[in-house]
Parts: C-alpha cells; structure tokens; sequence
C-alpha cells in the first residue's frame, strides 16, 4: 500500500509525538555546501585524532553513498536535558565534586534513539509495507546536524551544536534514511545567535575558535571522551572538574532559557553519578567502573580514560592532604599514562599545600 506522500509525511510526525519524540522533520539528501565546510575543517587538523571522521571519503556528506536509493531524511530529536541549568552550575562550581556531561548521566542515548527510530519504521512499514531503510543516531559516518538544519529542526550555533527555537539545544538527533520520496520541510538556513558571544567566551579551554568553528583539539569534550592518549599539560588546569564532556556552551547559551525537563526515565541520572566526588569516584576499580557505567554512553571512555581524567581533576581541586592519599594509593598499580597525569596532579597539590603553610 502506498499513501499519498504528503499524508505519509503527517502521520511520521504524529507517529514521532506519540513515541516521544520532541519533533520529526523530513529533508532531502543534498549536502553540498556543508561537504566543502567539512573538507576545509578536516584540512585544518581540527579533528585531532578522530580519524574515523576522514575515513569515509565523501559518505558523511553524500546519504545515497552510504545507503544506496536514499531519497530522504527522516530527522528526530529526542530531548534529555535531566536537571536545571543551576544545577548545574552548582556541581561545576565545586572543586570537590565531579561533573559529568549530562547527556552521559542515563541509559546510552544511541540505543534509546535507534531504538526508538526503528518503531517509528515498523508502524510506516506496517501502513505501506516492506520500504528500504536504516537508523542511525550518532552511529556512522552521517553529518547529523546539517541535515537536522535542512529538516527544519533548528540552526547550528555558534557553538556548532543545533539550537530549536522553542526548545532550545539539550536534545539528541538520530535519522532514517529512506528510500521513499517524502516533501521535505522548510530548512533553517538562517541562525538566530545575533551578536551573542556567549558560548565562545565560557569555553573553559577557547574552543570555539570563532563564530561556528570548533578546534575539538581543544574541546574538553575530545579530551576527556575521544582522545586516547596524554591530555596536553597546558590544557590540563583549564579542564577544571569536567571528568566525562561539558556543557558549558549550552549551560550559558541564552536559548536553552526555553529547554524543559525531560521525562524519558532512561535519561535520568543513575548511581548518584550527577552529584558524586572526585574522591568517590577515583576510589573505583575497574571491576565498579564496568558495573557501574554498563548501558551508559561513559564506555565509550575507557577505565584507563576515567582515571587519568579524574587524576586531572583532583590535581585542580584545593589542596588537600586526603586528595594527595588517594592519588599515591592509587599510583603504583597504574598504567604509565595514568601514572602521568597522576604526578601532575600530586606535584600541584603538594605545591598548594606548601603555599597555604607559607
């Protein structure tokens, strides 16, 4: 059975609400000008060691590359955002404590969205029958956010995430790509930033670059989650108590004035993790690490990662005489990367502790 495609159109996006979904928008496969935007961020090194994004050649920018017969998009936005922005704030703001991206606090994302987008395409192959397809969400080589752009789900910021007027930016994106021919929304090809400068100027280590250009070799997002090896020192003391990502470009972005709660259970905190300690944390041993990170978005770091970024947070933290027990217990039984950043992180709270007696 085949429906009018413009009907088809209107029931995904009641279909869209009805699973949860904060919006569903529809575009076309034509990526052009974001194509040559990549190139050139790719050209500049800004990736770091993210090779996997220079890895599919022109697939990331071309949809029917990847997937043979895509005709169009089928993009949705899923909204997570766990606790208020003073919340936030809060947890940040204390040395002591560990901040964790709060998309990473809940269930892994990536499966709650494919999840979700694969019921979306059972009900439309239920209606219409067998059709080509195939789900992603933050899972291949897709430029997830310009195609969001073109379908109408918001713009990119300055801080190149997606902002939604309404809504604001704490929300994940996931697609279909389809073989059906579907009207495509009307893209925003207009951002609504104005002169705001917001985000550039709160990046704690001068990530943004400029007005919609990231360094991710900068960002703490890529020091903390992608990158494998030494954090650079220089950086180290600017990444603060940020153990697993940030979010401080969206914390301080004005739109995300308009961002509601979320109610999707999955996306709620789990093991105290939005409230916990450095101390608390670094006392984990692998053994509680993979229990307590299991279904979470946190093993896309390893145990390795997690505890030379906590040795990197606690050397930020005030002096204190318990923080430098933990980090010498913790030392010999630790791998040469970790033992790194540990001596970096002893050597500041012992030179503290001697400022503080003088």
């Amino acid at each position: 059975m085949r429906l009018d495609p413009v009907a088809l159109a209107a029931k995904l996006k009641v279909w869209g609400a009805e699973l949860g979904f904060g919006q569903i928008g529809i575009t076309g496969i034509d990526l052009a000008r974001d194509e040559q935007r990549l190139r050139d961020w790719l050209g500049r090194q800004y990736h770091g060691e993210m090779a996997w994004l220079a890895a599919h050649g022109n697939k990331r920018s071309r949809p029917a590359e990847l997937v043979p017969d895509t005709l169009s998009v089928i993009c949705a936005r899923l909204d997570y955002l766990p606790e208020s922005a003073a919340q936030m704030q809060a947890q940040i703001d204390d040395p002591n404590a560990a901040y964790i991206s709060r998309y990473a606090l809940g269930r892994d994302y990536h499966k709650v969205m494919r999840g979700r987008l694969r019921r979306l395409a059972r009900r439309l192959e239920d209606l219409i029958g067998p059709f080509g397809h195939r789900v992603f969400s933050d899972s291949a080589p897709v430029l997830e956010k310009p195609l969001a752009r073109n379908a109408g789900l918001g713009w990119i910021g300055k801080h190149t995430n997606l902002i939604n007027r309404d809504d604001g930016s704490w929300f994940f994106l996931g697609e279909i790509y389809t073989d059906i021919a579907l009207p495509a929304d009307a893209p925003l090809t207009t951002e609504h930033c104005g002169s705001c400068t917001r985000c550039i100027e709160v990046c704690p280590t001068a990530a943004i670059i400029a007005p919609f250009v990231l360094d991710a070799r900068r960002c703490i997002s890529y020091l903390t989650i992608e990158l494998k090896t030494a954090i650079p020192v220089e950086l180290r003391p600017l990444i603060g108590n940020r153990i697993y990502g940030c979010d401080d470009c969206q914390i301080h972005c004005p739109w995300n004035r308009y961002a509601r709660l979320s109610v999707e259970p999955d996306f709620q905190a789990r093991h105290g993790l939005q409230r916990a300690s450095l101390l608390s944390l670094f006392a984990w041993d692998e053994q509680t690490f993979q229990a307590h990170t299991e279904g979470s978005a946190l093993r896309r770091a390893s145990f390795e990662q997690w505890q030379r970024n906590l040795a990197v947070a606690l050397g930020n933290a005030p002096p204190a005489k318990a923080v430098i027990r933990a980090l010498e217990g913790r030392r010999e039984q630790a791998t040469p990367l970790v033992r790194e950043h540990i001596d970096w992180a002893l050597a500041r709270q012992r030179a503290g502790l001697l400022e503080n007696l003088g």
